[in-house]
């Protein structure tokens, strides 16, 4: 088992699963909000005393949350008789027992990946732009989600189980119970009967109005029939240029300059249903805010945007699936996606695209049929080269539909680009190299320390392995 890949299933609960589900999202909410304010605390603290522990990584924010939800600071029962004398009866967390406890462990885990992102970021071990300090999270903004890890209990059960108790499409979480799903979940079952597959942890979110659970799994990698026939290795011929744009989705071309596929008409769904989004828009700013009707207002313009979302992500994957299939050699280039989206003119059209999901898209397909994804650089000027001289016009503007140089060469803008990449693969392909994706590796998840809980390297501000149950050293820049 070498690749990682999820499934994504919509729930289907009853009154009670829900209002079970929302307990549990209010609870990983609760807890990295309580982890992050005792980071907080032991910052301010350690202001006047240095030598002040500073809980900075996912084991020791758990030990503390641990530790502080049975103290009287998270809370306390009391119980009054008739002679009106009160009496504690309970200190901690209430309603702590009502919540699976990997809820917590995940949330404080989930706070150290933010701190130790913060730090490495500002250490100049991180790239990419600087990520700000963690912010609490709030109860009306962003996306309510929790895990769950799939423990396996000493008779080898798994925790988290599908189609269980006659029911082809449940899910069985820990401490949920079993869950309906309205999609059909044959092809993960086959996998997990046959050993092909094993389920790492499941995530449940909310979105639109509707309840999602997705399923990591680490599974086989494809059948040898769905791969890839190697290359020798002087080969450096077969590569596919792929030039994205907005008149035509994608154009890929070989070396010789042939036009291997063409997509012309994306579906282009939030341009499609803008009209409406606006008029969702509009009602919603109407409502009462704190109204029923503005809840039921904005519950409609969600569904809006996830709709807009799944056929876009479902026009991505159609496409990359068949070039993946067709082609072992792909080419495409180095988008500064971030900045184009700065362009007020052309930022709407470029994110209804998703240049950047169809790449990622893109490349751990690839991988998992061990073919190759080459990046060109992001200065290549594969619009503006000749492919049949290597003149480069710098005079091409966007309007320029049709390229055409002093060498009598014409062709299509978009196909003189996708064999200017297919042609830089080949100059350049002794830099071509076949990393994994990081993402598509997926997560951590198997601790050693502590049951359920995520390993962490040893650096500035944080629990090396000998010292993982105490307190962390202070981050650098503190």
């Amino acid at each position: 088992m070498s690749r990682h890949t999820t499934f994504r299933y919509c729930l289907d609960p009853t009154v009670e699963q829900k209002v079970l589900l929302a307990r549990h999202t209010g609870a990983a909410r609760f807890a990295f909000n309580q982890c992050l304010h005792m980071v907080k605390t032991a910052l301010t603290r350690r202001r006047t005393n240095p030598e002040y522990p500073v809980p900075w990584t996912g084991f020791s924010l758990i030990n503390a949350f641990n530790a502080w939800k049975k103290t009287e600071a998270a809370g306390r029962v009391f119980a009054v008789d008739t002679d009106g004398v009160t009496e504690i009866k309970g200190t901690g967390l209430a309603w702590r027992n009502q919540i699976c406890q990997q809820v917590f462990e995940e949330a404080a885990v989930d706070c150290g990946r933010a701190l130790a992102a913060w730090s490495d970021s500002r250490t100049g071990n991180r790239q990419g732009p600087r990520v700000g300090f963690p912010k609490f999270k709030k109860k009306h903004a962003g996306i309510p989600s929790f895990r769950l890890r799939n423990k396996h209990a000493k008779t080898g059960r798994p925790a988290i189980r599908v189609g269980e108790h006659g029911i082809p499409r449940s899910v069985t979480l820990p401490g949920l119970g079993t869950l309906r799903v309205r999609d059909d979940t044959r092809r993960l079952r086959r996998m997990l009967a046959g050993g092909r597959a094993k389920i790492l942890y499941a995530t449940i979110s909310t979105r639109a109005g509707r309840w999602w659970i997705s399923l990591a799994t680490q599974a086989a990698d494809l059948h040898p029939a769905h791969h890839h026939r190697p290359r020798d290795t002087g080969d450096h011929s077969g590569w596919v240029g792929i030039d994205r744009g907005l008149s035509a989705f994608l154009v890929a071309a070989d070396t010789g300059g042939g036009e291997l596929a063409r997509v012309d008409t994306p579906p282009k769904p939030l341009a499609a249903g803008l009209k409406q989004q606006r008029r969702l828009a509009t009602t919603l700013s109407r409502k009462t805010k704190g109204s029923r009707n503005r809840k039921d207002a904005a519950a409609r313009l969600a569904r809006h945007h996830h709709r807009v979302a799944a056929v876009r992500r479902r026009f991505l994957h159609q496409v990359t699936n068949e070039l993946v299939k067709t082609h072992d050699r792909l080419v495409i280039e180095d988008l500064q996606v971030a900045g184009m989206l700065r362009n007020p003119r052309l930022a709407r059209a470029i994110g209804d695209a998703g240049w950047a999901d169809f790449a990622r898209l893109l490349r751990y397909k690839q991988q998992w049929r061990n073919g190759t994804v080459a990046t060109a650089d992001r200065w290549y000027p594969s619009s503006k080269r000749c492919s049949g001289c290597g003149a480069v016009n710098t005079q091409l503007t966007l309007a320029d539909r049709v390229f055409t140089c002093g060498c009598g060469y014409h062709a299509d803008r978009d196909l003189n680009a996708a064999v200017n990449l297919a042609a830089w693969a080949v100059t350049h392909h002794e830099t071509v190299s076949r990393s994994p994706d990081l993402r598509a590796g997926g997560r951590v998840t198997n601790a050693r320390r502590r049951e359920g809980t995520d390993r962490h390297p040893t650096g500035a501000g944080e629990t090396g392995p000998d010292d993982a149950g105490t307190e962390a050293r202070t981050p650098v820049g503190v």
